[in-house]
């Protein structure tokens, strides 16, 4: 054979080589194409957005403990990546668009809010205290934003949380969305299984009752048999958030706190049979409780080794990265609220995030709403800042699957009291946990404290 058929051959071969790895090469390509589509459909978000977004801005605000920048967790050491990743994704996702921020603690956030929206300083806002803005018309309605996008569906939300943050607005017959969840919350019991263990109580029901409580409270308080350390069988907040506990209480023998949304309409029942037997149930359970409850002291040994309290009453998922950071997930166990017949109660809580009326770039803004409400915001909220998400899809996410506590978390979230107490933030909540307190003080019986809640908080709802 010739060199130059062998060199021609060589050629052909050569080509048809490459042919045949050019198309395994475009297979895998597509299949990797295909995955990442797959993935893309978790949020309907990540694409780069259709439309002209050159030189449009909006400010948004947020509150809680959050940075621009990256630092390093205290509890964990890890770093914790800023607020500065959500302004990137976004500004990729929407190109020639720019999102600044205005970063506030939690302190004093209702009147700074107000002040913000006097002067116009922001787009968007978180909006814990949503039912008061509302009502004065300086938010922007979501239900057209909603109704005109076909690309978004209020089922990506976990059940209640978008029926709990409606509000009247200044000229609402009916609840309406002013507000989309943007942090999930719930409130539960959360008690430690060692010292049931070295007690040899049995673990709390999922679903306890108030005379359980009471009852493995007692049993618990003492000197614990085991390590030879005083023990107390529960800790309960007896100062600003008092009213929960006896609200919660009388929404567990089929009470509740009252009715209506409107302030014109509404009617409550502080002094009814159900909040004085919840009232009561209290004073009782504080006998088994350390000193200090109505000053915030007491409980400074829990989620330690060292924890001294076997049930705490009304908790919240703040501190579910802090159990698994202190290798106390094994330990600490979470048990559901009261609830009615029907399956509700306990306190709605959370932020939504809503749009200013003044805004002037509304169609940007509600893009933002949209992005913060997908699955890489939410991810990032829980993942980096240990923020609840508020969206089903979370339950699915590798690093939920790593916090068996959550569940629970999620199962209180489906279940509190919706819509949330309208008046809790307002006077009435502030004028029930005063008197709370006055009983558990021994200022007034728990008759008298109901009574002269009831009857303050009805002149302050005539006089508002």
């Amino acid at each position: 054979m010739s060199k130059s058929i062998l060199s021609k051959r060589m050629f052909i071969i050569g080509l048809l080589a490459f042919l045949i790895g050019l198309v395994g090469c475009s297979s895998d390509n597509n299949d990797n194409n295909d995955k990442n589509n797959n993935n893309n459909n978790n949020d309907t978000n990540n694409e780069t957005a259709d439309g002209d977004w050159e030189g449009q801005s909006i400010t948004v605000q947020m509150i809680g403990e959050y940075k621009m920048e990256s630092t390093t967790d205290p509890i964990t050491g890890e770093k914790v990546a800023g607020v500065e990743v959500l302004k990137e994704e976004f500004e990729d996702r929407y190109p020639g668009a720019t999102v600044d921020f205005i970063l506030m603690p939690w302190e004093g956030f209702t009147e700074k809010t107000q002040a913000m929206i006097t002067s116009n300083e922001a787009d968007v806002y978180q909006m814990p205290g949503l039912p008061d803005m509302a009502a004065q018309g300086v938010l922007e309605p979501l239900q057209p934003l909603i109704d005109e996008d076909e690309d978004f569906d209020l089922d990506i939300f976990i059940e209640n949380q978008v029926d709990g943050w409606k509000v009247l607005g200044p000229e609402s017959e009916d609840l309406e969305i002013y507000g989309l969840p943007f942090l999930g919350d719930a409130r539960f019991n959360m008690y430690d299984k060692q010292i049931f263990d070295d007690w040899g109580v049995e673990y709390l029901s999922e679903y306890p009752t108030m005379e359980e409580i009471l009852d493995k409270a007692e049993q618990m308080t003492g000197t614990n048999p085991v390590t030879g350390e005083q023990n107390f069988g529960v800790w309960f907040r007896g100062d600003w958030d008092s009213y929960q506990h006896v609200v919660n209480a009388a929404e567990g023998q089929n009470g509740q706190w009252g009715t209506g949304f409107d302030w014109n309409e509404m009617e409550f029942s502080f002094n009814s049979p159900e909040m004085l037997n919840g009232l009561e149930w209290l004073l009782e359970l504080q006998e088994f409780a350390p000193k200090g409850l109505t000053s915030n002291q007491g409980s400074e040994k829990w989620l330690t080794e060292d924890n001294n309290i076997a049930i705490m009453l009304n908790q919240g998922p703040g501190e579910i990265k802090s159990i698994y950071a202190q290798g106390l997930d094994d330990r600490i166990a979470i048990a559901q609220q009261f609830k009615n017949d029907e399956g509700q109660g306990g306190l709605f809580a959370g932020s939504p995030i809503a749009i200013a009326k003044d805004s002037e770039n509304k169609e940007l803004a509600w893009e933002w709403l949209k992005f913060a409400t997908g699955e890489f915001t939410q991810k990032y909220l829980f993942e980096e800042v240990g923020d609840i998400p508020a969206i089903k899809a979370s339950a699915d996410w590798d690093s939920m699957e790593e916090r068996e506590l959550m569940l629970d978390v999620f199962e209180a979230m489906k279940s509190p009291w919706t819509p949330r107490y309208p008046w809790s933030p307002s006077q009435p909540g502030t004028i029930l946990s005063t008197e709370v307190e006055a009983a558990l003080t021994g200022k007034r019986t728990p008759e008298e404290a109901l009574d002269k809640a009831q009857k303050e908080t009805e002149e302050w709802l005539e006089n508002r």
